[in-house]
């Protein structure tokens, strides 16, 4: 029997009115199956969760405390209101909106990343969430890890070049797409990424402007969950 299913949902195991990210005990056991596990170098990067609601690995390739994080961002089709988009989510209809939910709640709409504060900077998770230019959006961020990888600027050096330990883990932006199953983000040479809306710069709103932004971004971003899914499925022994 798999260790993993696909379309269990994270709420399901969360306490009323808590995050998954840091409740459901299962999304903690799928996060520690799936990213204990060799890294490029052919080096196990081992997992234990013996600090509460966290992974942790210590070996000579440091330390690394490490949190789940959402990768699927609905801004409102969940039961968490996000003011700023109500009016064009409240267009949307309540069967589109759900079964965007729903998919989002599933293994394939999270990831990792430190978790451990440095210098007293924001974490990965903070700044992706509070940085105007990328509002969370998860295809934003990946732009923003490629650009690290070719030491270009972005909108989240500052806080990625804090956590240069935790990306030479993955030795290159490929690796790193590789090892956490992104490859449905990227076109196949790795150099571009797929966004979920038109990009042209991070000079862009970054957010669905109208409600057929807002489909087309929930449609693009289901997709991408349900294909990374199903990586997850195809990767499980």
């Amino acid at each position: 029997m798999k260790t993993i299913d696909i379309s269990f949902d994270v709420y399901s195991d969360t306490p009323l009115g808590k995050d998954p990210d840091t409740y459901s005990l299962t999304l903690r056991k799928y996060h520690k199956h799936l990213w204990d596990k060799s890294l490029p170098s052919g080096v196990r990067f081992i997992l234990n969760d013996k600090t509460p609601k966290l992974l942790h690995h210590q070996s000579e390739l440091g330390e690394f405390f490490l949190s789940s994080d959402s990768i699927g961002h609905t801004y409102g089709a969940g039961p968490h209101e996000y003011i700023s988009m109500s009016k064009i989510v409240d267009k949307v209809s309540p069967v589109v909106k759900k079964r965007f939910f729903k998919v989002c709640c599933t293994i394939g709409a999270f990831i990792m990343f430190p978790s451990k504060r440095i210098d007293g900077g924001q974490t990965i998770n903070m700044a992706r969430g509070t940085n105007h230019k990328i509002k969370d959006r998860f295809d934003l961020t990946l732009e923003c890890i490629r650009r690290f990888y070719k030491n270009e600027d972005s909108p989240l050096s500052e806080t990625l070049n804090r956590y240069f330990k935790f990306f030479d883990l993955f030795e290159s932006f490929q690796g790193y797409v590789d090892f956490f199953h992104l490859q449905d983000l990227v076109v196949n040479d790795y150099s571009k990424i797929k966004f979920w809306l038109p990009f042209e710069s991070f000079e862009s709103k970054p957010l669905p402007t109208s409600t057929d932004e807002y489909i087309n971004y929930s449609k693009n971003v289901t997709n991408f969950v349900l294909a990374r899914n199903q990586r997850i499925d195809r990767y499980e022994p």
